[in-house]
């Protein structure tokens, strides 16, 4: 039998990476890869409701802008070490097309984590690396700092995420030559800088009320080196069109969630803002672009058990694609939507009517109980922090609380972070060589389906 299952694994997997060389309609110009980090298809189904809601129309039946795209798989996402991939793994293997292990970054699966020498020699090229070094441009856009995990699975080779500044580095990984992301990141040499970079993360760049210990700042140095920088939505908007390598930082860590935004005064751009500039200065390239945009906050929502913000961030990535798909034309650009990994996410019911955010309804608005004497939430988490206190009773939403985008939803089992869960994800597709997005897949498979559409 272990024979057979392991015949039926290894078939899998050949056909998830057995795409021959690309055909001329398969070839792209272009290919943006959009990620939305701890998109499950609970996330998406619980999003396409809630965004239907929020404009007044049957959420059941609504549809989020990509879920139009003609082509569709599911995604295998475990790691080369756990049945459930964190990000730093989940993005390498769709960016370098190799499992690692969890926390690791463009690296392959024979190292140690935090072990700066067993990464000697380990390095994985990335598909923006590789795509750069063929002439194309090359940008990436998060709404988290640009160093951390998915922004950086496109430049940085270590064997710890958490080394994002000189900081974080401990001694022994000094002493044995690693050096942190942020300084993978931007110093290198002119040719290899990507064209476009956009996120937040600004800390880790600066010494002055950041976090380098080495009294760097590099973001003078790379404008010393002839680059481009803003901080704010409005610099970015008026920034010169000629051709400069651009970095954009517009928040210390991590950038705002968009009611957080919405709420108050900053000046700081949305992801689809971030977006359509992104492909606004790569598309002036001839030869072609990667670009890789990320969904960040999605995830970072889900992990303090906050439902509702991980759902708006959802629509804010829709609106994000729809504008990326208004932009480029599906003959000559490849966009493939899919996730890093999942979350524990449940929906357990409820009358077409409900707010997705509330209860379970019973007749004459009698709401149906649980054996603990409480109403039934339509959203749960497996695991969070929105799990009662040790002899507690668990809360539920009231119909005036449902729309407070600080609301802990319900969660089973208490964690101060809620984890990742392994179960596959969706990938949706339209353009050159978007007919190889199809079936079940690993993650490395869908490496292989856009190194081939640009030839790579």
């Amino acid at each position: 039998m272990a024979n057979i299952g392991g015949k039926l694994a290894a078939g899998l997997c050949a056909l998830a990476l057995a795409a021959g060389p690309a055909s001329a309609a398969e070839r792209a110009r272009n290919v943006i890869l959009f990620i939305g980090d701890g998109m499950g298809v609970s996330t998406l189904t619980a999003a396409r409701i809630y965004d239907g809601q929020k404009r007044g129309v049957d959420g059941a039946s609504n549809v989020l802008s990509f879920e139009t795209f003609p082509d569709l798989a599911l995604v295998r996402t475990y790691s080369a070490d756990s049945l459930v991939t964190d990000s730093a793994a989940g993005a390498s293997a769709l960016l370098t097309g190799r499992r690692t292990l969890n926390g690791a970054l463009g690296v392959t699966d024979q190292i140690k984590f935090a072990d700066c020498a067993s990464a000697k020699g380990q390095s994985a090229p990335t598909l923006a690396e590789q795509a750069k070094q063929a002439g194309l441009a090359v940008g990436v856009v998060t709404t988290a700092a640009i160093t951390d995990a998915t922004p950086a699975s496109l430049y940085a080779h270590t064997p710890s995420r958490r080394w994002q500044a000189d900081a974080d580095l401990p001694p022994e990984a000094v002493e044995a030559g690693c050096i942190d992301i942020a300084r993978q990141m931007l110093d290198v040499p002119n040719a290899a800088r990507f064209d476009v970079m956009l996120g937040g993360g600004q800390a880790n760049f600066v010494a002055e009320d950041g976090k380098r210990m080495d009294g760097r700042d590099l973001t003078a140095e790379w404008r010393q080196a002839g680059g481009l920088y803003v901080q704010t939505g409005t610099e970015l908007a008026q920034v010169p069109k000629n051709g400069a390598p651009l970095l954009g930082l517009f928040a210390p860590n991590n950038m705002m969630r968009d009611t957080a935004r919405q709420a108050t005064d900053t000046d700081a751009p949305t992801l689809t803002q971030m977006t359509t500039q992104a492909i606004e200065r790569l598309a002036a390239n001839r030869k072609g672009y990667f670009l890789m945009v990320e969904g960040a906050l999605i995830d970072k929502a889900h992990h303090v058990s906050l439902a509702g913000e991980a759902l708006n961030e959802t629509v804010e990535f829709a609106k994000a694609i729809a504008a990326a798909a208004a932009m480029t034309d599906p003959k000559d650009t490849l966009i493939i939507v899919t996730a890093d990994h999942s979350h524990g996410l449940t929906i357990n019911g409820g009358a077409r009517d409900s707010s997705i955010l509330g209860v379970l309804q019973g007749n004459d608005d009698d709401p149906p109980v649980a054996l603990d004497g409480r109403t039934v939430p339509i959203l749960m988490y497996a695991t969070g922090p929105g799990a009662p206190a040790a002899g507690e009773p668990r809360s539920v939403p009231s119909k005036s609380d449902i729309d407070d985008p600080d609301r802990l939803t319900y969660a089973a089992v208490p964690l101060m972070s809620a984890a990742h869960t392994g179960e596959d994800v969706a990938a949706y597709a339209r353009g050159p060589g978007a007919s190889k997005i199809r079936g079940l897949m690993d993650q490395p498979g869908v490496n292989r389906v856009m190194r081939e559409a640009l030839g790579l």
